[in-house]
């Protein structure tokens, strides 16, 4: 069965357009990778969980900031991997420089029997929709089309 995550495109309006927030994960994994990295802030969920719901916890547990506001739905798309996400947009505002990420921990270096936590988002920003469609992972990108369909 196939991995479920859903999650919230915030966007703004702004004197150059329409930006949106993008987060970088956070680990040793995604540390020197940018172009193609980004995602919109979500998470995996359990079948039955209600998946607005855990769209607005995910994006409170990787930024610290709870969304709220009118929640229009992005449908699902199917990453690479074929993980399904069903994501949100919400237009909002939110200071990067707030940021406030929960953690993980992982054993690094591998194979040193050391565990190292680090946050699941290391950083946030606003990018314009042609600079989002270059940092977004390929698979999300959909989202940004079905934004501006969204808002008109």
């Amino acid at each position: 069965m196939a991995k479920r995550s859903a999650g919230i495109l915030m966007f703004r309006r702004s004197e150059r357009g329409i930006e949106v927030l993008l987060m970088h994960p956070g680990g040793p994994f995604w540390a020197k990778k940018d172009a193609g990295a980004w995602s919109i802030a979500k998470g995996e969920y359990a079948e039955g969980e209600d998946a607005l719901a855990v769209a607005q916890r995910e994006f409170e547990e990787e930024t610290g900031a709870r969304p709220h506001g009118d929640f229009l739905p992005l449908g699902e798309i199917v990453q690479a991997g074929r993980k399904i996400v069903t994501a949100w947009a919400l237009e909002g505002d939110f200071n990067p420089a707030a940021l406030i990420s929960n953690r993980f921990d992982l054993e690094w270096p591998p194979k040193s029997g050391r565990k190292t936590s680090f946050p699941e988002v290391d950083r946030a920003q606003w990018f314009s929709l042609a600079d989002a469609r270059q940092k977004m992972l390929p698979g999300q990108r959909e989202f940004i089309t079905r934004l501006l369909d969204a808002i008109g």
